[in-house]
């Protein structure tokens, strides 16, 4: 079972984004298990609180480097992603030397109710996650344009064609985070 960080960058209580994100990790059970790392309650990235840093910072870099995957959740804010996902990329970049995004599988995905379904806000997010140097999924895309209808009041998905494109892309996701996963051990990175 695969342990996927999830990153949701809408931090309102009744997200889209979260909806398609446990809709989602619905869909992938039986293979990933998804975890929604709490971002709203870090500080405004500030150097100098690392000299003490707070528990909520320490709480992401800690739940980021035990996930095998990182799956990215944003809305789109002015054709690009969220300040909240800015903030927590950030703070799990540093200290300097400690970067907890390195190397990480990782995913990008989105929703809003317009017909580009955060399609600027992935695309920008794209560019910085290379930067932090993670190791991302190009295809497929999930540019998904949310309606209510698709969904059951569980949260489940209701339409037949967006749970198979869904089904699709947690199918490929899961496969990359196998192709790209470097060895658990020392003795298999050493075989390798």
């Amino acid at each position: 079972m695969k342990n996927i960080a999830v990153i949701n960058g809408s931090l309102r209580k009744d997200s889209l984004n979260r909806t398609l994100a446990e809709a989602i990790a619905g869909l992938a059970a039986e293979s990933m298990r998804f975890q929604f790392v709490e971002i709203g309650d870090l500080p405004l990235y500030n150097e100098d609180l690392w000299a003490q840093p707070p528990e909520s910072v320490l709480r992401l870099k800690r739940e980021v480097e035990a996930a095998d995957a990182v799956l990215f959740v944003t809305p789109e804010y002015n054709r690009s992603f969220s300040p909240a996902i800015k903030n927590a990329i950030d703070w799990g970049t540093r200290p300097w030397g400690q970067n907890s995004w390195e190397s990480k599988p990782s995913a990008v995905i989105g929703t809003s109710p317009g017909a580009g379904g955060a399609m600027a806000g992935q695309n920008a997010l794209k560019s910085l996650l290379t930067v932090v140097d993670t190791v991302q999924m190009g295809q497929p895309e999930v540019y998904f344009q949310f309606k209510p209808e698709l969904f059951a009041a569980d949260g489940s998905v209701a339409d037949e064609k967006t749970r198979e494109f869904l089904m699709r892309w947690v199918r490929r996701f899961d496969g990359f985070i196998e192709r790209v996963s470097p060895p658990k051990t020392s003795a298999q990175a050493d075989a390798a």
